[in-house]
C-alpha cells in the first residue's frame, strides 16, 4: 500500500496531496499524513517544490474545513440528530461542541494539528455554533500551516525513513515525538550554520 501511494503522488504531485488533506478534512479515511511525509521525501529528492506543496496542501485542507464549517452552519440541527444515532458519533461532537464553546478560535487552532483527529468535527461544530466565519478562517488557516509544514518538513528531513516516521506519527504521541525531532533538527542545523558562519569569519 506504501508503495501505492508514493506512486500517486510521484505521478500527480501536489493534486495528490491537496485532494487527500481535503478529504481528510472531512471525515474520508485517507492516509494523509503518509502522503504528506512522501511529498516532503519527493520535495528533498528534487522531484517536487516545497513551496507548492506545501501550498496546495495547505489550500486543500483549508478548503476542506470551510467545507465543514459550511455544513455545521447550514445543517447544524441535521448534524446533531445524526450524530445522535450513535453513541460514538454522538461523543465526538460533543467534545468537538465542547471545544468550541469553551475554547473558541483557540479550539479550531489546536484541533487542526495538535488534536487532528478531532479537527473535521471541531469544524462542523463552529459552524453549527455561531463562531464568526473571519475568526474560525483566520485560526484554522495558522493551524493547518503548522500541520501541513510539520509533515512534509519531517518527510523532508527523514526521507530515507518514512516508513518509521509514518509509525510514529500515527498518533498523537507520535506527532507530538515527530515534533520534538523537528525541533531538534532545527535546532542542530542552526547550529552548525553558526558555526559554519564563526569558522569564516576566522578565517
Amino acid at each position: 500500500m506504501t508503495d501505492a501511494l508514493f506512486g500517486l503522488v510521484a505521478n500527480y504531485g501536489v493534486w495528490v496531496l491537496a485532494a487527500s488533506c481535503y478529504l481528510s478534512c472531512l471525515l474520508v479515511p485517507i492516509p494523509t499524513s503518509l502522503l504528506m511525509l512522501a511529498g516532503g521525501a519527493f520535495v528533498a529528492a528534487g522531484d517536487l517544490d516545497g513551496g507548492t506543496a506545501f501550498a496546495g496542501a495547505w489550500l486543500g485542507a483549508v478548503l476542506g474545513d470551510q467545507t465543514g464549517f459550511a455544513i455545521g452552519r447550514r445543517f447544524g440541527p441535521l448534524l446533531e440528530r445524526f450524530t445522535a444515532r450513535r453513541e460514538s458519533r454522538k461523543r465526538i461532537y460533543g467534545r468537538a461542541m465542547d471545544t468550541v464553546r469553551r475554547k473558541g478560535e483557540i479550539g479550531v487552532f489546536f484541533s487542526t494539528w495538535l488534536f487532528a483527529p478531532l479537527g473535521p468535527w471541531v469544524n462542523m461544530a463552529a459552524g453549527a455554533s455561531g463562531l464568526p466565519w473571519l475568526r474560525f478562517t483566520l485560526w484554522d488557516a495558522a493551524g493547518e500551516a503548522i500541520w501541513v509544514f510539520g509533515y512534509i518538513a519531517l518527510g523532508y528531513s527523514f526521507a530515507g525513513q518514512l516508513i518509521l516516521i509514518s509509525d510514529l506519527t500515527s498518533s498523537l504521541s507520535g506527532f507530538l515525538v515527530a515534533g520534538l525531532i523537528t525541533v531538534v533538527l532545527g535546532w542542530m542545523l542552526l547550529r552548525r550554520a553558526r558555526r559554519s558562519g564563526g569558522d569564516k569569519r576566522g578565517a
